[in-house]
């Protein structure tokens, strides 16, 4: 039975680098930048490492087997529901936030404003940069994060302490 456990907290663990990787990638390989949304997509992938890493170390010796596979299911559920609110910003189904093109990092003087404006990459929530199918890479995430959720929601029942 913990083996089953630990297996999951390796899949979870191994697929949140792989999403997060991929975000990179497609963001510093092929100029891809993400808006507000999609780096808001990309924090519980974080959580759930730090989850995951943390009940791969903890559990062989205190147990609390169920705790990390919930908590996992929880990040996975998180980012699954910021990509579906972002598929539907891109759909055009309701209105993003104001922050989508906004750079809200202090600034010194008018023109280190001016400079900062003028460099970076203006990227709307309701752009689609990438897709395949006409899926968009926010609704890949909600997929493959939904797929992860349900698998964690069963590895908690199978091995909750």
């Amino acid at each position: 039975m913990i083996a089953l456990y630990l297996k999951s907290l390796h899949i979870a663990l191994l697929a949140s680098v792989g999403a997060l990787a991929t975000a990179f990638v497609a963001q510093f390989a092929f100029g891809l930048h993400p808006c507000v949304l999609c780096l808001y997509q990309r924090w519980p992938y974080a959580a759930v490492i730090v989850v995951s890493g943390a009940g791969l170390l903890v559990s062989r010796k205190f147990g609390f087997r169920g705790v990390f596979d919930a908590l996992a299911a929880l990040g996975f559920f998180a980012t699954s529901a910021i990509g579906a609110f972002h598929v539907g910003v891109e759909q055009g189904w309701w209105e993003g936030f104001d922050g989508c093109v906004a750079d809200t990092s202090v600034t010194s003087s008018m023109a280190e404003l001016r400079s900062q404006i003028m460099s970076a990459p203006v990227v709307k929530c309701d752009e689609i940069a990438w897709e395949l199918f006409g899926v968009s890479m926010a609704g890949y995430n909600t997929l493959f994060a939904a797929l992860l959720m349900i698998f964690m929601i069963k590895a908690f029942f199978n091995n909750r302490a």
